[in-house]
């Protein structure tokens, strides 16, 4: 396998491995690094989804362009998580391929996404207070403002099943971009290819859990400075109400159709040939 992809890359078996090696790293962190990590990976998931949120603002770049861009700068969240380091709920999805292959017990696999997903909603809560403290939604007129409020409205008002279907394909869409970098073996490796997957789950629209926990909390901070729609009840009973069905759907589209589906090709075919061998 190797030699047919070439030496400046790990081989899709070497991802799997260090997948793996990686979660039973990941699972073994202590509570405070753990959480420490988690709230920084909330605040960066909030930076890329601020700067996304800058540029689909301005109404000028056209449909197209405008989502493209946005994605493109959104995927600073996900840069900043894998080369800067922290612990990112939707990326962790890929700790199942630890658990089903009896490298860590079920405790531990669901304690680090317990935790993690916790201190992510605190790290990007945290951003958008601080976010909304300042006077950037003023910007270009207040359209900045009105936008993160307008986009806020717009994901609470999704349905269960249409939220659920747009979190499980992003997360397909992030745990690939994780699995990418994973192949990588320099910064620019790890950049180039985070930036594709994260540019097109933002650009057609679908739906990140540790994103929305920074957008709509935004937009619930700015809806009185930045009124746009009384159709759309902006509120923390919607920001669960949208939280829910797109974190089953991070769930599935991450562990069960990346994280499963690649243990299941690369990582089982060498457990059995090796019970096989003894």
């Amino acid at each position: 396998m190797p030699e047919i992809f070439g030496t400046d890359c790990y081989s899709p078996q070497q991802i799997a491995e260090r997948v793996e090696e990686v979660g039973v790293t990941k699972s073994k962190l202590p509570l405070l690094s753990m959480v420490a990590l988690g709230v920084l990976a909330g605040g960066f998931i909030g930076l890329g989804a601020m700067f996304a949120s800058l540029v689909l603002s301005d109404s000028g770049l056209g449909f197209a362009a405008g989502r493209v861009l946005a994605g493109l700068v959104f995927s600073l969240g996900l840069i900043l998580v894998i080369v800067a380091g922290a612990e990112l709920f939707t990326g962790n999805n890929l700790l199942i391929m630890a658990f089903v292959g009896g490298r860590i017990p079920l405790g531990r696999f669901i304690r680090n996404l317990a935790i993690v997903y916790v201190a992510n909603l605190i790290g990007a809560i945290g951003l958008a207070a601080l976010v909304s403290g300042t006077g950037i939604g003023q910007m270009a007129n207040g359209s900045v403002g009105r936008f993160a409020v307008s986009i806020a409205a717009t994901k609470v008002s999704l349905s269960f099943t249409d939220a659920f279907l747009r979190g499980t394909l992003c997360n397909l869409l992030v745990c690939l971009a994780v699995w990418l970098a994973m192949a990588g073996r320099s910064v620019a490796d790890k950049v180039l290819a985070i930036i594709f997957p994260i540019s097109a789950f933002v650009a057609v629209g679908f739906e990140h859990s540790v994103a929305n926990m920074y957008i709509i909390p935004l937009g619930i901070f700015w809806k009185s400075r930045f009124p746009v729609s009384d159709s759309v009840v902006l509120d923390w009973s919607g920001f669960l109400q949208n939280l829910l069905p797109v974190t089953l759907g991070n769930l599935i589209g991450g562990a069960g159709m990346v994280g499963l589906v690649y243990y299941i090709i690369y990582c089982r075919y060498t457990v059995t040939n090796s019970a096989a061998t003894l």
